[in-house]
């Protein structure tokens, strides 16, 4: 069982409940989401995901330290034999409220040390779709490998787009990824 709430310097991963729905029903009409899968149509199907969720996936909410929720993140497909999950479902939601912390990278660093530290995992892996360039590029620089793709994987905006197959492993989140999101946090601390 994991914690409902894990803490971090400028942000927090609060557990995904009920009460969200409304909330991540409304973040997944806006143009940032047009990336993610297509999701629930009403805020009653967005309800009713929620309650769907099951066991081998984490579901979080992106906080800022007053308690605002400003995303989501989740990993997925938790595979505890072979040790990998999938992270997913990244999206912040309120970018002006996010404006000035590193949100986006803490939630990250907060989701791979749950699956790297917590957890025990291997490897995180994910696909991005291929228009998404700059989420493409960021995950590069968290250290991610690129390990292949699936060609006319989504059809997203009235185009097929390639699914981009990225993965990280643990080592290499502690040589690459994980200096680099502490570097990119300190430069926020001395702001």
């Amino acid at each position: 069982m994991m914690d409902d709430l894990i803490r971090g310097e400028f942000i927090d991963l609060r557990s995904l409940h009920e009460d969200d729905a409304e909330l991540t029903f409304a973040w997944r009409q806006t143009y940032r989401a047009r990336f993610l899968n297509e999701g629930a149509q009403t805020v009653e199907e967005q309800l009713a995901w929620i309650h769907s969720r099951t066991d081998n996936e984490l579901n979080f909410i992106i906080q800022i330290k007053n308690g605002q929720p400003i995303g989501m993140i989740s990993l997925v497909a938790i595979d505890t034999v072979n040790r990998r999950a999938e992270s997913a479902r990244f999206l912040i939601g309120d970018e002006n409220a996010a404006k000035g912390i590193p949100a986006a990278v803490e939630a990250m660093m907060l989701l791979y040390d749950i699956a790297f530290e917590r957890m025990g995992l291997v490897r995180v892996y994910g696909t991005v779709a291929s228009g998404n360039s700059l989420m493409i590029k960021w995950q590069r620089y968290l250290g991610m490998k690129e390990e292949g793709r699936l060609r006319n994987h989504y059809f997203v905006n009235n185009t097929w787009q390639d699914a981009v197959c990225l993965g990280l492993l643990e080592e290499e989140y502690r040589k690459e990824g994980l200096p680099r999101m502490k570097r990119l946090i300190a430069n926020c601390r001395s702001l």
